[in-house]
């Protein structure tokens, strides 16, 4: 038998801000946004500037069933959201789940605060999907849909952020991002969700170098990715939320340091599809 379809599109690896030009071609610029096939069920992880090629793509395959995974809402992870051509479309159906608040805004508050005058022109009112939010604490188990199991904890950033382990069919991917790690020590809440996973996303904005000058920023490096993937048994792992400031010659040099240590290693590309 053929197992049924489980893979991520990358339709955004940048962090921070959306780059372009001559040295970003390879890797991409738009901030974070990824598509999980889970058999015919879409989900997508957070709202970058990708989200509105993604959805571009989608609504061309006539897709209109969506759940959306935000890990938090700073602006690169939500930038692309009243861009999201379903939201208008009465047809689309969209779930959006959020746990990092919990107890300080709902995910509902935390869209009509967003897409509000003067900071953008219109509300969620004009907003005619079928939209249903949920709210939830991280280490909750969801069940977005059916044979789909999304683990959930707590990731290291100012403002906290969520984890995220999908499993289905026997497999699993974990999306990392944005996370800070400390210096020695592997973070329980990582490994638990990416233990033996097939794929795993990871925060690799910055190299152990640059920790010292940017240490409290919220994020990793890919050297600590290869450390948690070795010890939690993982296949691969894609670094992602790249620094605005990383060419795609950089990031080319370190995929190939990458490799050499751990040939299950790469860099993140937009538009890139991974199968697992």
């Amino acid at each position: 038998m053929v197992p049924p379809r489980f893979e991520i599109k990358l339709w955004g690896c940048r962090g921070s801000l959306p780059v372009s030009g001559p040295d970003f071609q390879v890797f991409g610029g738009n901030t974070t946004c990824f598509e999980v096939r889970c058999g015919p069920n879409v989900i997508l992880f957070d709202a970058g500037s990708g989200l509105y090629q993604a959805s571009t793509a989608l609504k061309a395959a006539g897709t209109t069933d969506f759940t959306l995974f935000f890990s938090h809402w700073h602006y690169d992870h939500i930038m692309g959201l009243p861009f999201f051509l379903p939201l208008y479309d009465p047809a689309s159906r969209l779930r959006v789940f959020s746990g990092h608040m919990p107890d300080a805004m709902t995910t509902r508050e935390m869209l009509s605060n967003f897409m509000r005058q003067p900071f953008f022109p219109i509300g969620p009112d004009m907003c005619c999907a079928n939209i249903d939010f949920h709210d939830f604490h991280a280490g909750d188990i969801l069940s977005p849909h059916e044979g789909v199991t999304v683990r959930t904890g707590m990731l290291n950033h100012p403002g906290n952020a969520i984890g995220y382990r999908i499993e289905f069919g026997g497999r699993v991917i974990a999306i990392i991002t944005d996370t800070e790690h400390v210096d020695g020590q592997l973070d329980p809440a990582v490994i638990d969700l990416i233990r033996d996973a097939d794929l795993f996303l990871y925060d690799a904005t910055f190299e152990d170098s640059e920790m010292e000058v940017f240490r409290g920023f919220g994020h990793s490096t890919w050297q600590q990715g290869l450390r948690l993937a070795k010890a939690a048994g993982a296949k691969r792992v894609g670094f992602v939320h790249h620094s605005i400031t990383r060419t795609d010659a950089e990031l080319g040099s370190i995929e190939q340091l990458a490799q050499a240590d751990f040939p299950g290693a790469f860099c993140g590309r937009d538009f890139q599809v991974i199968t697992v």
